[in-house]
């Protein structure tokens, strides 16, 4: 019996489905079997990998999970890669982490097979590596367990390092949060290689006993179908999808639309996170399913930390309160802890979920944390019990003229102008004022909008020294692999 929860808990579900699309099934039993014949072909002639780094690079499905639980059960650190990275990226990641094997799919062989052999990695093909079963080994909770990279902004990314007694906090936290049930079905759309997608979707359903149905992207036409054959009871995306689907929705005719609204509205939870949610497109959302989206708060070292209640108010702008087990504070620029609502602070976060450590930085997590606190680098406001996230302190600080504005704040008002789709505020150098307020966006079609306009149109909805002193129209945002806004990218847009 694995001493590892989640696996341990596999067990009890046997022949129930974890895994479903309209293509097959796969029950707990099928990944139990395929992950211990994977974890024997891993160890080769050794009883355990004594947390040696295997990199997988694999689809969401059946092969992905069985992948993962085979590194862990063999003794393992998986190392998830990102499917759409390119060779530098993967060789980044591969050799800042001192993989020693690789696992992927025929599919994808192509992809990394040159690189496997330049770097001197076992190369392992999925459908490849059925293996006679061996006695594998104890593997104990405070062990590592995965290495996620997180992404870079002034410098490379990261390898962010949590233990299966990490994996188990953050998975447990949202059970019981938001009452995960055996009866539940998600679709996972989101990256593989991201907390959001690992975690909060694929080993919180497998954890409970439930199921979830792989996609390998987002396609809108495709979830939007399945979600009219009611296949689901869960749903969680980041903003960017919400907003596509409600312009989606709002291309249909009515017929088309209502069994699809209909659907949603019938799900028994529907999340928002990974980035902020504007007001205006949470309230779009209702105004067509009904549904309130839950809008929280994570990041990878930490798992998720706030969320808006399951059962009580769900606010427009806010991350809610501490999950369980989760400890929160808010420290000031200044230096001492907040203590009244309404004083922004940096957000730090303490407890059973928060990672180890930076893979082989140990500088740069001893920097990371406060008095055993770990810094999240993201500013926040209390508001009557709820957490309003302001943006990261080098990022979506804007610092104008003795003014501290939140870039997210600014952001969420304009997309309430009828002609701007998406938009971005960044801080641009400026003598007079230190920053100025520049906003990049993408505008509706057959729309126009010129910067006087737009302060005209701000004047009755932001204070003056929050009011864009910059436009500039672009025909896409730059974004990461989970959709986020990368805002140095768009800051280097102003400086072109």
């Amino acid at each position: 019996m694995s001493s590892i929860a989640l696996i341990r808990r596999a067990t009890d579900h046997g022949d129930a489905v974890a895994i479903f699309s309209p293509a097959g099934e796969h029950s707990y039993r099928d990944i139990l079997d395929s992950s211990a014949r994977l974890a024997s072909f891993l160890l080769e002639q050794t009883s355990d990998l004594e947390e040696a780094r295997v990199a997988y690079l694999l689809p969401a499905g059946f092969d992905y999970v069985s992948t993962q639980w085979g590194i862990w059960r063999a003794g393992g650190i998986a190392v998830p890669l990102s499917l759409s990275a390119t060779e530098p990226e993967l060789e980044y990641t591969l050799t800042d982490s001192a993989v020693s094997q690789l696992v992927t799919s025929r599919d994808l062989v192509d992809k990394v097979s040159g690189l496997a052999e330049r770097i001197g990695l076992r190369l392992l093909v999925v459908e490849d590596t059925k293996h006679e079963l061996v006695a594998l080994p104890d593997v104990g909770e405070d062990r590592r367990a995965m290495i996620l990279y997180t992404s870079g902004t002034t410098s490379k990314p990261k390898g962010v390092v949590s233990t299966h007694a990490n994996i188990r906090a953050q998975i447990t936290a949202l059970i019981e949060a938001w009452h995960w049930e055996t009866s539940d079905s998600i679709p996972l759309f989101l990256p593989l290689h991201h907390i959001h997608g690992i975690i909060n979707i694929m080993s919180s359903a497998l954890w409970i006993g439930a199921k979830f149905e792989p996609f390998e992207r987002f396609k809108v036409e495709e979830i939007t179908d399945r979600v009219s054959q009611n296949a689901y009871s869960v749903f969680m995306a980041v903003p960017t999808i919400y907003v596509i689907m409600i312009q989606w929705l709002d291309l249909l005719s009515d017929a088309e639309r209502e069994p699809i609204v209909t659907a949603f509205g019938k799900m028994r939870l529907m999340i928002s996170g990974s980035a902020a949610l504007p007001s205006s497109v949470h309230e779009a959302w209702t105004g067509l399913t009904g549904q309130r989206l839950l809008e929280r708060y994570g990041m990878t070292e930490i798992g998720m930390g706030l969320s808006n209640p399951y059962g009580g108010e769900r606010r427009a702008g806010m991350v809610g309160q501490p999950l369980p087990n989760v400890n929160v504070r808010l420290k000031s620029e200044q230096g001492h802890i907040v203590a009244e609502e309404s004083e922004p602070g940096e957000i730090q976060i303490r407890g059973p979920a928060v990672f180890l450590e930076y893979w082989r930085r140990p500088e740069v997590t001893r920097n990371s944390y406060d008095d055993g606190w770990f810094r999240t680098g993201d500013m926040a406001v209390l508001e009557d019990g709820y957490y309003r996230i302001m943006g990261r302190q080098s990022v979506d600080i804007i610092k104008s003229g003795g003014y501290k504005l939140s870039a997210l704040e600014i952001e969420a008002a304009l997309m309430d102008h009828d002609a701007i789709q998406e938009c971005a505020v960044v801080g641009t150098p400026d003598e007079t004022w230190g920053e100025a307020v520049a906003v990049a966006v993408v505008l509706a079609e057959k729309t126009e909008l010129q910067l006087e306009e737009l302060r005209d149109w701000c004047r009755d909805r932001l204070s003056k020294y929050k009011i864009p002193k910059e436009l500039l129209v672009v025909d896409s945002l730059p974004r990461n692999a989970m959709g986020k806004v990368t805002k140095p990218a768009v800051s280097k847009l102003f400086s072109k």
